[in-house]
């Protein structure tokens, strides 16, 4: 099994690459100040600054008013800068299911680098805050709407991210999940048709079910319990992709398909049950670790940056067949509790805050249909994409872990 990393890496200062004739190169400074944004408390005429930010020029800000248990949100009068693109490589991007977890790092870096961006989500998972920053500005189009409806633009790439993905919330509607996968990606290819616009579709490593070959390669069919509890998603997933490839050889559409192994950072909603956002808060708050089973069942994580760069890479590259994106690194979740425990204390200290006790771990019974083994073979987006990840677990999660801190202080967990 892979360790967490060693708290010697190299700092990451860029992300993105200059690939495919698509530059997706942003400062991590400037991406961090998007989501780890400014806080304060009012008390009377004093102010407080919780993050120790101070004001900025740009982004979003949060006031929390004591008197009246109020919070003040603010976007601040100026927009981050973004690159200025001639119109010639200035691209009309639609993002659906762009104000989610995922959706919203792209926007970001879609919007820094000077392109043209329409998000539409239907705020069933996704939340209007992880994009106001971005709200009025002249490159920038939010549109509430659900896929599973057309829906008509003017568009040179399709990013189709939209359907809710964490277990709790796919299988809060199977039906609607159901109907997200296939009539919203047949609407969306049917739009890309029209438009002549290149279609990425984020499938999913769920695709492969509990697998029987480890690590998964793209050519493996898997192995899938179609009438479980997370079949909505997991066929949901499978006919997308036979939908998309359908399009791709009867109409000749521009195709590519992502599929995306466990990923994790800020923004991640800290409820939605999965493991790592699970972990850090009852680690912050606290609380005993909860692992399902005897902790041995493996999973590999990949930070939110490194999957934006995959997707970028894959939509401008030439591939065309599906392509894992996610980290080769496996753990056993027992030993990523660990893990995620040790950096938890690391900030913690770091912010001058001790915890009376060190957090136990506690087990509970493994839930249906939990794989037990799931490890991207990434062969092809290395060699097709040149492709691979650049940060490490312990990176990613003391990341995040100053994310959910900040949010806590701000009383928004």
């Amino acid at each position: 099994m892979a360790s967490a990393g060693s708290a010697n890496e190299k700092t990451i200062t860029e992300v993105g690459t200059d690939r495919f004739g698509f530059d997706s190169r942003v400062k991590t400074d400037v991406l961090r100040s998007l989501y780890l944004t400014p806080a304060f408390v009012k008390e009377g005429d004093k102010e407080s600054d919780m993050t120790g930010q101070g004001h900025k020029d740009y982004g979003t800000e949060s006031t929390f008013i004591k008197e009246t248990n109020s919070i003040q949100y603010t976007t601040v009068a100026k927009f981050p800068p973004v690159k200025l693109l001639p119109n010639s490589e200035r691209k009309r991007i639609l993002v659906t299911g762009g104000a989610g977890f995922v959706g919203s790092h792209l926007v970001d870096r879609l919007m820094l680098l000077g392109h043209e961006v329409t998000v539409l989500d239907n705020f069933f998972t996704g939340s209007r805050t992880t994009v106001s920053h971005w709200v009025g500005h002249p490159n920038f189009e939010m549109v509430r709407h659900d896929v599973v409806n057309p829906f008509l633009i003017e568009v040179d790439q399709i990013y189709h991210l939209a359907c809710p993905a964490s277990p709790p919330h796919y299988q809060y509607n199977a039906v609607k999940t159901i109907k997200t996968s296939f009539m919203g990606t047949l609407n969306m290819l049917g739009l890309a048709k029209r438009t002549k616009a290149r279609f990425l579709i984020t499938s999913t490593s769920e695709v492969y079910g509990d697998p029987e070959e480890h690590p998964q390669r793209e050519e493996y069919w898997g192995h899938v319990n179609c009438i479980g509890p997370r079949a909505c998603y997991d066929e949901g997933k499978r006919v997308a992709e036979t939908l998309t490839y359908g399009y791709q050889r009867q109409d000749g559409v521009d195709v590519r398909v992502a599929r995306i192994f466990n990923t994790f950072g800020p923004r991640m909603n800290p409820y939605d049950g999965r493991v790592v956002s699970n972990f850090i808060i009852q680690a912050l708050k606290g609380e005993d670790m909860t692992v399902y089973g005897d902790g041995s069942q493996t999973r590999s994580f990949q930070f939110v940056h490194d999957l934006i760069d995959g997707l970028i890479l894959l939509m401008n590259g030439d591939e065309t067949r599906p392509t894992n994106i996610g980290s080769a690194h496996e753990f056993t979740i027992l030993e990523f509790a660990e893990a995620v425990r040790d950096i938890v204390e690391k900030v913690q200290k770091e912010e001058g805050i001790a915890n009376p006790k060190r957090v136990g771990i506690i087990h509970k019974d493994l839930p249906q249909d939990d794989p037990q083994r799931r490890r991207a073979d990434t062969a092809r987006a290395q060699e097709s994409l040149q492709w691979q990840p650049q940060w490490s677990v312990r990176q990613g999660v003391e990341e995040m872990t100053r994310y959910y801190y900040r949010q806590l202080l701000e009383g928004k967990i």
